[in-house]
């Protein structure tokens, strides 16, 4: 079995039997194609399992609640290790991805955090979708993987249905974090714009060539958006993670507090990992359009 990713070909001789995970998103798409019986170790947990995966999660290893270290997936002995993101795999952290295949050890990316290598046609849901036919050929778990992609495809379709009927084009806010007073916002190329582009809205940084770029409350209160999404990250438990904190920020700064978006509460929580490309993805996306209803957006 040969697989592409993020430029590399992968070559298996059969169903990888120790497979380690580098973050939450990665972590949480295994459990979901039921494979945590191959699990030797996750690492790099944001939030809460989500509820359906708690179970099958207790009994694997975590290896590191935070960033996995090179010895520590040494230890680990795997066979596999996957990761939604390449800024997983540097010389300071686990080791650059042609240091372990010099090891023997294929390593796998996300196709939704690698799309220079993938057609420019498709979107970040398609290319999340492909991750988990991937994985599951890897696996030899294309069952799973058919069903599951069979599941979130008709989510999506659902969800792009409101497009249609959605008056004038919205523009959202996508906070994501607060960080020493600042806050962090989806830019373009993100699953925030994807998700929005679905609906027929605009993430009202589109304009911004990062995928979480820091900017100031001042801009965000210039482009005057019609709704702002705050993600929830208050089990990651650091300071202004929590969608409470983040909020009291924004009605205490005195220009934000004037923006008709906070006047009216036109606010969407949703949790923040699920602004990330990951099998939970498909939850903000109706959560976005339950938004969009309720604030009357949809004719």
């Amino acid at each position: 079995m040969t697989v592409g990713s993020c430029g590399q070909e992968l070559s298996f001789t059969g169903p990888p039997e120790r497979v380690v995970t580098l973050d939450q998103s990665s972590t949480e798409t295994l459990l979901a194609l039921g494979l945590q019986d191959r699990m030797v170790g996750t690492s790099n947990l944001k939030t809460r399992v989500a509820p359906q995966y708690q179970g099958a999660y207790d009994g694997v290893p975590v290896l590191n609640p935070k960033i996995l270290t090179a010895e520590q997936l040494r230890a680990a002995t795997p066979d596999l290790v996957v990761s939604s993101f390449t800024a997983l795999y540097t010389k300071d952290r686990v080791g650059t991805r042609e240091e372990l295949h010099q090891l023997g050890l294929p390593s796998y990316v996300s196709a939704v955090d690698c799309p220079d290598a993938s057609d420019s046609s498709l979107t970040p849901f398609d290319l999340l979708l492909r991750d988990y036919e991937n994985l599951g050929r890897i696996f030899r778990v294309e069952d799973r993987a058919a069903k599951l992609i069979a599941e979130q495809r008709h989510a999506i379709d659902q969800a792009a249905k409101v497009r249609s009927s959605v008056t004038g084009e919205p523009t959202v806010v996508w906070l994501y974090s607060v960080y020493a007073g600042l806050p962090y916002v989806a830019g373009n190329g993100g699953m925030p714009s994807a998700m929005g582009k679905l609906v027929g809205v605009r993430n009202a940084f589109d304009d911004v060539k990062e995928d979480w770029p820091e900017v100031s409350w001042e801009e965000i209160a210039e482009r005057d958006p019609d709704i702002i999404v705050i993600g929830d990250l208050s089990e990651r438990g650091a300071p202004g993670d929590s969608a409470a904190e983040k909020l009291g920020v924004i009605r205490k700064d005195p220009t934000m507090a004037q923006l008709t978006a906070v006047k009216e509460n036109r606010i969407v929580e949703v949790p923040g990992i699920e602004m990330d490309p990951s099998v939970r993805t498909v939850n903000t996306l109706g959560l976005l359009v339950e938004g969009l209803r309720k604030h009357g957006h949809v004719r």
